[in-house]
């Protein structure tokens, strides 16, 4: 029962039409090089959205149109009412790139593989998973996979760390003690593991909390969503007998990676191998699928650097792999001034003897304008909206944007004809204050600390 999650009949296949796979001869054998310049470019973006050839587009037509006809998915339709917005379509593009993506843009292939994600969606009712995991649970998970640095490559791309030496058996033995505890009321009649319950909840915060901001920030390509992570994986201080151990811990996140969130991987590199490294690899390979073993890169000691900084500015690299970021395992984000402005809403205060500002914990949401603040903490849900500042260049935008009448703006004008602003930048709106005033009692109630994270 513990692999409930699988697909049914399907597996990954590397996208001939995929520019991220496409790799020179020399690239095919996961060299580091060839895949950083092939990375510098635009060739990445083949096959993602605003970047398809005319036959791809074709191609995802098809599918929405399949996906619709057999009722998993939801055309965009007319607005409720008059002067509303346009309904949204059941799932984006960028969704449904992924899964034609990872089936070289085969229509009934990615069907096959969208609709089993689509009834594994629904049978372990994954939205109500994520919006009602233990708060402490979800940390404790948190810590135990790859962590957001809070920075970006250098295509906005999130960076991960996992560094695999903690995952000792004390560790494992005191996360496997606990991990059910946070298992929601809607899921604890759930005959999969509370691991995997867990698991499946940070996959979830990856797509709706860490990517959709790294795809409001300012980046080389803004045209198309980030839906992938970069990661690096420190397999330093790692003996024979842990890897062993861990086994199930990584199968874990690669197989449901590979059946229900496909083509979330960008890169993987693999730093700290120790001497029997090569032999560990002949059998972790048997763990992964074809198309994630293609993104491994396993660094030498000399190729780290070089490497890293052809993907990566120096100030998102930790300082312990020759970077700039003051950020270690187990701490919250470092965000960058950019990020910073966007989550300003979540920031918590210095705890005492600390540096750097964590954000709040456990599972929320980025909806672009608003951030949901989910999960539940000692029974109690949390269901708080904060807004989010719009950044310069579209407050900009919006005042291009404004409709004038002969030179003037459109602005409630007094008897003097002097045009009043109606709401100074200093007054915020009355649902704002409360949800900032909710905000500060959830911050008060969770004091940070050296491992608050997102």
């Amino acid at each position: 029962m513990g692999f409930l999650w699988r697909t049914k009949s399907h597996t990954s296949v590397a996208s001939s039409n995929d520019g991220s796979l496409a790799r020179t001869a020399s690239a095919s054998k996961n060299d580091p090089s060839a895949s950083a310049d092939q990375a510098a470019g635009t060739a990445w973006l083949a096959g993602h959205l605003h970047h398809l050839t005319l036959e791809q587009e074709d191609k995802l037509r098809e599918f929405k149109n399949v996906c619709a006809e057999r009722g998993y998915y939801t055309p965009a339709g007319p607005a409720e009412q008059d002067g509303g917005e346009e309904q949204p379509p059941s799932h984006d593009d960028a969704t449904m790139l992924r899964f034609l993506r990872a089936r070289r843009f085969d229509v009934e292939g990615a069907w096959g593989q969208f609709k089993d994600t689509e009834v594994w969606r629904k049978e372990n009712s994954i939205e109500a998973l994520y919006e009602n995991i233990g708060v402490d649970s979800y940390e404790a998970a948190r810590r135990m996979y790859p962590q957001w640095t809070g920075r970006r490559d250098r295509r906005g791309i999130p960076v991960y760390v996992f560094e695999i030496r903690h995952l000792n058996t004390k560790q494992m033995a005191a996360y496997n003690s606990t991990m059910a505890t946070g298992t929601p009321e809607t899921h604890k009649t759930s005959t999969v593991p509370a691991r995997l319950l867990n698991l499946f909840a940070l996959y979830e915060n990856l797509l709706n909390f860490v990517m959709p901001l790294c795809s409001a920030l300012s980046r080389p390509n803004p045209e198309t969503p980030i839906v992938t992570s970069t990661n690096i994986v420190d397999v330093s201080g790692v003996g024979l007998k842990q890897f062993w151990n861990l086994k199930g811990h990584m199968q874990d996140a690669s197989v449901l990676a590979t059946a229900h969130y496909p083509e979330t991987l960008d890169r993987i590199f693999i730093i700290g191998a120790p001497a029997f490294f090569p032999t560990v690899w002949s059998w972790i390979k048997r763990w992964f699928d074809p198309v994630t073993t293609s993104k491994i890169f396993i660094l030498s000691a000399a190729e780290v650097n070089p490497t890293l900084t052809s993907f990566m500015e120096p100030s998102s690299i930790p300082k312990s792999y020759g970077g700039e970021l003051d950020w270690q395992w187990g701490e919250a984000p470092n965000l960058d001034e950019p990020a910073r402005e966007l989550l300003q809403g979540i920031e918590q205060p210095l705890a005492e003897g600390e540096t750097k500002k964590g954000i709040l914990k456990g599972p929320m949401l980025f909806q672009g304008d608003k951030i949901e603040v989910l999960g539940t903490e000692d029974g109690k849900e949390r269901r708080i909206t904060i807004p989010v500042p719009k950044r310069e260049e579209q407050q900009q935008q919006q005042e291009e944007d404004k409709p004038t009448t002969n030179g003037d703006t459109t602005a409630d004008k007094p008897a003097n004809g002097e045009v009043t602003d109606l709401k100074p930048a200093a007054i915020v709106d009355d649902h704002e204050k409360t949800a900032l005033e909710n905000i500060n009692q959830v911050s008060e109630s969770q004091a940070p600390t050296a491992t608050a994270a997102a």
